[in-house]
């Protein structure tokens, strides 16, 4: 039995001497897992040399049982600084691979900023927001019911030689003017109505300084009983102060359009001459029947205008075309 005993305690002692110089050549967590497991898991060399017990006497086991934990306890400690010290020195690359140096000079990024277009609608909205409306949209390929027709404009109607169109071939047309929301919002929504609809329109127009086959328009109505023309004209008046303030001249003139009766333009002046801004006018019968309101009962007025107008004469534009060259010079005024 003595045998045993000492052949139990060289192993011990080969395995304490073995497991610290695996330890200390460990430079990865997963190096010291792998050493750990191999000599302090429940299927490890310790436990294998410890199988051996049973063939001590009961005065011996005290012995083995006292030097096994010392070797156990040696060499967890030992794995334990080692773990430590590997995951602080992990810490520290990575700090210093992620330590900024504040006294380089930064790297430029231009940030973009809103364009004059999109700005000038956003403030259309918003007013018109503040004054109670709602926002409505509706598809940019349109039929000839909701482009025409249901705004009271025939096939043989001669107000359709005012906008030349831009037709499919499956007899839907792009829309010549976001009207057409209009209708789609009235034929599901009863009085009292207050909408705008904004969006991108389509005519074949010749392009120059004011003028765009490609454009966006806001369209406006308003829908209930006892609505009048001094109500229209206050509503514009109280939208173009909040646009661009007490100072610019305003003037309504009498025009025509078939879907309001009576009718009229509104001016602004602009670099000394009158610059037209939008048509408006009272909401023609026929349009109120085409959706099922009661024209007896219900009176309405309907207002659309072009966004790069107001875009020019708010940001001091002088040409139209500047809007959609993408000129960065240009962009970057604003």
């Amino acid at each position: 039995m003595t045998t045993s005993l000492n052949q139990i305690e060289t192993q011990l002692s080969a395995l304490k001497q073995e497991a610290n110089e695996a330890i200390a050549a460990a430079d990865t967590l997963e190096q010291l897992e792998q050493l750990r497991v191999k000599y302090l898991g429940k299927k490890g060399q310790l436990s294998q040399i410890l199988r051996g017990m049973g063939e001590l006497s009961p005065e011996e086991r005290p012995r083995i049982g006292a030097l096994a934990n010392e070797v156990k306890e040696t060499l967890q400690g030992n794995l334990d600084e080692a773990r430590n010290e590997l995951q602080t020195a992990q810490i520290e690359a990575q700090l210093e691979a992620e330590t900024l140096d504040v006294t380089m000079p930064g790297a430029f990024r231009q940030l973009g900023q809103v364009h004059p277009l999109n700005g000038t609608f956003d403030r259309m909205l918003e007013i018109f927001v503040g004054l109670g409306y709602t926002v409505a949209e509706g598809p940019e390929v349109e039929t000839d019911y909701y482009n025409f027709e249901a705004l009271n404009i025939p096939a043989d109607h001669p107000a359709r030689d005012m906008q030349d169109s831009l037709y499919l071939q499956d007899g839907n047309l792009l829309r010549t003017q976001t009207s057409g929301v209009q209708i789609r919002y009235m034929e599901v929504n009863d009085p009292p109505v207050r909408v705008v609809a904004p969006g991108r329109v389509y005519r074949r127009d010749t392009v120059d300084a004011t003028h765009s086959a490609v454009f966006h328009q806001l369209e406006v109505l308003a829908v209930e009983e006892g609505l009048t023309f001094t109500d229209l004209r206050g509503t514009i008046k109280e939208f173009l102060r909040q646009m661009f303030g007490d100072e610019l001249p305003v003037r309504f003139r009498a025009s025509y359009f078939p879907f309001t009766e009576p009718s009229a333009e509104v001016d602004v002046q602009w670099k000394g001459k009158w610059l037209e801004m939008m048509g408006c006018g009272m909401v023609d019968p026929n349009v109120l029947k085409a959706v099922g309101y009661d024209p007896e009962r219900y009176t309405g007025f309907a207002a659309g205008l072009g966004v790069e107008r107001f875009a020019m004469v708010l940001h001091q534009i002088d040409d139209i075309r500047r809007l959609y060259n993408s000129d960065l010079r240009f962009l970057r005024q604003f």
